[in-house]
């Protein structure tokens, strides 16, 4: 059921995308083109996403006329794959697809922050699991190899407890999977423990098949690495600065509006991931995931660095990494003029 539910995620995905093509070329003139479209995933670390389509922010920062579309990803490369094809101005992806695709030569900016924190290391109740040490032979998934919930998991094994994954030779098998599916694998025991974005972290806790091992503030960068980064194309900063600016201040908006409205934020987040996925979260489960995130649009790039030299000692990346260029912090300091 969770498969069929994520084909119809990828499916809406390029219905969507078809919907956001033909604009590139408008775009790189310089103007603003009459449809805008932003991409993000069905994440509670991604919920200036959901608050700014379902409150229609961006309609105050954007020009009249100008109709904004949204895209949904089950995952970064997928993003990442949309974003170089021009099919999404931008919109919010995890820092590790971003700086590893900037990394291998696409021409990005990382524009602003989305979210600090949510990545938890769950265990399953009957893989004999108490320790981090008793992950020697058990099988980890993450949502992709070399993904941010990854690197974070796999730093913090090889620096306290010397632990490698398979990959490179280690004791722990690494699978992937899509993060909605966690709690059912718990329960059929295909997995023994999982490097977890929230909410799903909360799910798997809510619903009893697995316990925290490692909460968000002992995993690796837990607490200042952006869970989620604002990103958009090097070619609409250049050309189209009047653009990537209302994109911009239409996401700060919107994370001042999680900030300054929670619980509503919490009703539209619920609401959007159950729309989008097809599952639903309880209010408990939200709340909890809540408690584990920080929602800013600021962005620390010597951290971003610090992780991309993390992924490159991992050999998730084959040269070592500089990110000098990647992130543009330049359209939080500005802002347009209101309509």
């Amino acid at each position: 059921m969770r498969k069929f539910l994520l084909l119809g995620v990828i499916a809406l995905s390029l219905v969507l995308a078809a919907c956001g093509s033909g604009e590139e070329e408008s775009s790189a003139e310089g103007s603003i083109p009459d449809e805008v479209t932003i991409g993000y995933f069905p994440n509670i670390n991604h919920v200036a996403g959901m608050v700014a389509e379902e409150k229609d922010l961006y309609s105050e920062t954007f020009p009249d006329g100008t109709t904004v579309n949204y895209q949904y990803f089950p995952d970064g490369s997928s993003f990442m794959t949309a974003l170089a094809a021009g099919e999404i101005e931008g919109g919010l992806v995890g820092p590790g697809p971003a700086m590893n695709h900037f990394t291998s030569g696409s021409k990005i900016n990382v524009i602003a922050g989305g979210s600090t924190g949510g990545t938890v290391i769950m265990a399953r109740n009957d893989a004999e699991i108490e320790t981090p040490e008793d992950l020697v032979g058990k099988t980890f998934i993450s949502p992709r190899v070399g993904c941010t919930h990854d690197v974070q998991f796999e730093t913090l094994m090889s620096e306290v407890y010397d632990m490698t994954s398979d990959r490179t030779g280690g004791e722990m098998k690494h699978v992937t999977g899509e993060p909605a599916t966690y709690h059912s694998m718990f329960v059929s025991g295909k997995i023994d423990a999982a490097t977890v974005p929230e909410p799903w972290a909360s799910v798997i806790e809510e619903e009893g098949s697995g316990k925290v091992l490692i909460d968000t503030p002992d995993v690796a960068y837990g607490e200042t690495l952006p869970a989620a980064v604002f990103v958009t194309s090097q070619d609409l900063a250049e050309n189209n600065p009047e653009l990537v600016q209302s994109i911009v201040d239409g996401h700060k908006k919107a994370t001042d509006f999680i900030n300054e409205n929670p619980e509503e934020a919490k009703s539209i987040a619920g609401a959007k991931i159950e729309e989008i996925t097809g599952q639903g979260l309880s209010a408990s489960v939200i709340d909890n995931a809540w408690n584990r995130i920080n929602f800013t649009y600021e962005v620390d790039g010597d951290v971003l660095q610090e992780f991309a030299t993390s992924s490159y000692e991992l050999e998730f990346l084959n040269d070592e990494p500089n990110l000098e260029g990647l992130v543009n912090t330049s359209f939080l300091e500005s802002k347009v003029a209101s309509k």
